[in-house]
């Protein structure tokens, strides 16, 4: 009796074919219309990655968060928090009190994508000096026209007096 055609190989071990590289096969994550890119701008954007690691530790209050974060704005932080709630990652409990009380933390979803975020972050931390390293190196000029081009401008033109 003939077997049964195997199912690819989906895990993280499976060279090749793991869920990255089925969306790739079937095009949807590339296309223009695919809803998984608005969750990849919530959670991969710069206030979304910080505000993720930073619930990571528990339930905070906006004013912590906004301290914790450094460099967000008010309106950044709240509409990142709006985005990452309307996902599913982040639960948002408000107390009917005065002065109004609200608190912030992770849903289950919330963590393992937080958990997955803050690897990149630790890896980017980890290697920040390779990382700085060749940008300094490619920013180097190696000659004046050759950094001029690079930077999208061409040279002046020499004028030869004579």
């Amino acid at each position: 009796m003939p077997s049964a055609p195997k199912a690819p190989a989906t895990g993280p071990g499976a060279a090749g074919n793991g869920p990255l590289a089925l969306q790739l096969q079937r095009g949807a994550l590339f296309s223009v219309d695919c809803p998984s890119r608005a969750v990849l701008q919530h959670v991969t954007s710069r206030w979304g990655v910080l505000v993720l690691v930073a619930l990571l530790s528990g339930m905070h209050r906006f004013s912590d968060l906004r301290r914790k974060v450094g460099g967000v704005s008010e309106k950044m932080l709240a509409q990142t928090l709006q985005w990452l709630e309307s996902d599913g990652f982040v639960l948002r409990k408000s107390y009917p009190v005065v002065p109004p009380h609200v608190e912030y933390s992770l849903t289950p979803m919330g963590v393992e994508v937080a958990r997955q975020v803050e690897g990149l972050a630790d890896w980017i931390e980890g290697n920040l000096h390779r990382i700085l390293d060749e940008r300094r190196t490619r920013e180097r000029p190696r000659d004046g026209a050759a950094s001029e081009r690079v930077l999208g401008v061409e040279p002046p033109a020499v004028v030869q007096q004579g």
